[in-house]
């Protein structure tokens, strides 16, 4: 199966192109920078990680989306919810941090944009690391989001576009030991909502990551 994937430079984009390689080609990882806090990072943790696997990796800029997002991934205005580990399984919880940082359409767009690249290199499958976990909150990361634009995708594409996600069924710690089997490069991974040096082990998605490899390792 030949394929584009959409890296992110996180745990779940990672695996999921550890997984596309043993199922097929990867003809191309895409990394979106849409002014999100993390974007230089993101962008340097997908190149490291394309670099690793020798993978040709596209940056492609979406300044409009920016410009049209509020919420505390692109407005600096805005804090990035922080959240004890303790409070990842709270679903009022959750159900406030993704709504203080969903994007418009972010997924939807994003896999359009692939699917383009992918009809236009001959490939069949636009590969996504989605989760069971986030799933809960982030309706764009389930198995109904998945079916449903890959129905329209075989509308909107002459080879009939498919959106595969082969970590869609896991939670986080199944993700990590599925990467850990895979040999995927986890030490290279930015799963942190800022930018900058190191990650900030505060926000949602660091919790997540953290809890994932503690409970891996005990």
């Amino acid at each position: 199966m030949r394929s584009v994937v959409l890296l992110s430079g996180g745990l779940d984009s990672t695996v999921a192109l550890a997984q596309a390689r043993r199922e097929g080609q990867v003809l191309l990882a895409l990394t979106f920078d849409y002014g999100q806090r993390a974007a230089e990072a993101e962008i340097r943790a997908a190149g490291r990680i394309c670099a690793h696997y020798g993978l040709a990796h596209q940056v492609i800029k979406l300044p409009f989306l920016q410009e049209i997002t509020r919420c505390a991934l692109v407005n600096r205005e805005s804090a990035v919810p922080e959240l004890s580990a303790g409070q990842l399984d709270n679903a009022d919880v959750t159900a406030q941090t993704a709504r203080a940082v969903w994007v418009p359409n972010r997924n939807g767009l994003f896999i359009n944009i692939a699917a383009a690249y992918a009809e236009s290199l001959g490939a069949g499958c636009v590969v996504t690391g989605f989760n069971r976990e986030e799933a809960q909150t982030f309706p764009d990361n389930s198995l109904d989001f998945v079916r449903a634009i890959s129905q329209s995708l075989a509308f909107s594409t002459l080879n009939r576009v498919q959106v595969v996600s082969y970590t869609l069924m896991l939670d986080k710690k199944e993700i990590v030991a599925l990467g850990r089997r895979l040999g995927a490069p986890l030490e290279l991974v930015w799963s942190c909502y800022h930018g900058g040096v190191e990650m900030c082990g505060r926000c949602e998605s660091c919790q997540r990551l953290q809890r994932a490899l503690a409970q891996q390792d005990n």
